[in-house]
């Protein structure tokens, strides 16, 4: 996969200087990841009982129509390098006909958005189930190909599930994705977020304690970069060591880091934002130091990170998430560099907060500091 410019973190400019422009850091996930799939489960759960994944605030269209926005710099070209397109039963309220919509939104400032697809494919040996996922928004993106959804440009790349802890046999699981996607799979993302703290827990992704270090599972990742994949990393602060360790392992892989590293304040950071968020900064210090690595700069508006504009009586003005997110994005930028930082919506998971219009003008308030 072409690999975005790497920049160490003892050179990285300040946030006064324009080091690139804006154009640059809002497209800058092109080609390097679509966005994140987790692991398939064959159980499905009767659409007469949906509910919202437990990160998810819950998604009201009418609460988030009371605020319409300007879009800032409409022709402007965005590359979403994280966007979930969810086809499931369970989560009905908020996932069905969620691409038409998502597509209207970014019509309208001229977006150009990648895909990622949770789609159950209940047949076949375990290991291959998650290959439905692939093939389905594949087929979506042929869909989006042929115009049905308008002139956005849907799914430039896909990141699949392919379970790492199946060891050096993972490549020949992985190999069948490529086949399937068109070319388009650009990352595998295996989830590990892991506590046993009672309100974080349910947010976990279900997989064993300390995931990254296991010997078997970096036997998996040890097979992408020689298929020029990347590794999408996604866990909750608590866990950056592990990332450290595996960055540090694994020189050659490309890895992207979800959600500017899943920063937590609640459950057992309630009430210490300031002392969670010097113990965050301080590990995606140690990340950026490995120039492999690349963090996408969104997933501020699920429940775990403590801002709770979506309990408000009217949804937030990009200025107010901007003001509130601010510190964590700069914060990632500082490290990183802006060759190795990307805007992401995290749709429709962040869509509980505002609305996607909303959410890119926030981005693009953010990044203003790049002109």
């Amino acid at each position: 996969m072409p690999q975005t410019e790497t920049v160490p973190l003892h050179d990285t400019p300040s946030l006064t200087e324009a080091a690139v422009s804006r154009r640059a850091l809002l497209s800058a996930g092109v080609g390097l990841a679509g966005a994140a799939a987790i692991a398939s489960s064959t159980a499905q759960v009767p659409a007469a009982a949906p509910q919202m994944p437990p990160v998810q605030a819950p998604v009201r269209q009418e609460w988030l129509a009371e605020r319409t926005e300007q879009i800032l710099e409409p022709d402007l070209v965005i590359v979403d390098p994280h966007h979930h397109l969810w086809d499931a039963p369970r989560i009905v309220t908020c996932s069905r006909n969620c691409w038409p919509i998502s597509a209207a939104a970014t019509t309208s400032s001229r977006r150009c958005t990648s895909r990622r697809a949770r789609c159950i494919a209940p047949m076949g040996p375990e290991e291959l189930k998650s290959l439905g996922e692939t093939e389905f928004i594949t087929g979506v993106a042929a869909m989006s190909a042929s115009g049905k959804y308008g002139p956005t440009k849907c799914i430039a790349g896909i990141t699949g599930f392919v379970d790492l802890r199946l060891g050096s046999r993972a490549k020949g699981v992985i190999e069948r994705h490529i086949s399937v996607s068109d070319g388009r799979l650009r990352a595998i993302r295996n989830g590990s977020t892991w506590s046993e703290d009672p309100v974080l827990k349910p947010m976990s992704s279900g997989v064993p304690q300390g995931l990254l270090l296991d010997k078997t599972f970096r036997e998996g990742v040890a097979t992408l970069a020689g298929l020029n994949l990347a590794f999408d990393a996604w866990m909750f602060q608590t866990q950056l060591g592990d990332l450290v360790d595996l960055a540090r392992a694994f020189p050659q892989t490309t890895i992207v880091l979800n959600h500017v590293g899943g920063p937590v304040a609640i459950g057992p950071y309630a009430g210490k934002r300031d002392e969670a968020f010097k113990e965050w900064r301080g590990l995606i210090q140690q990340i950026a130091a490995y120039p492999n690595t690349y963090v996408k700069l969104g997933g501020l508006g699920m429940r775990m990170i403590g801002f709770d504009f979506f309990n408000n009586a009217e949804p937030p003005a990009s200025e107010d998430l901007a003001k509130a997110w601010k510190p964590y994005i700069e914060t990632c930028i500082a490290a990183f560099g802006p060759q190795r930082s990307m805007f992401e919506s995290n749709f429709p998971v962040d869509k509980g907060t505002c609305s996607y219009p909303v959410l890119w003008n926030t981005f693009k308030r953010l990044a203003a500091v790049f002109r």
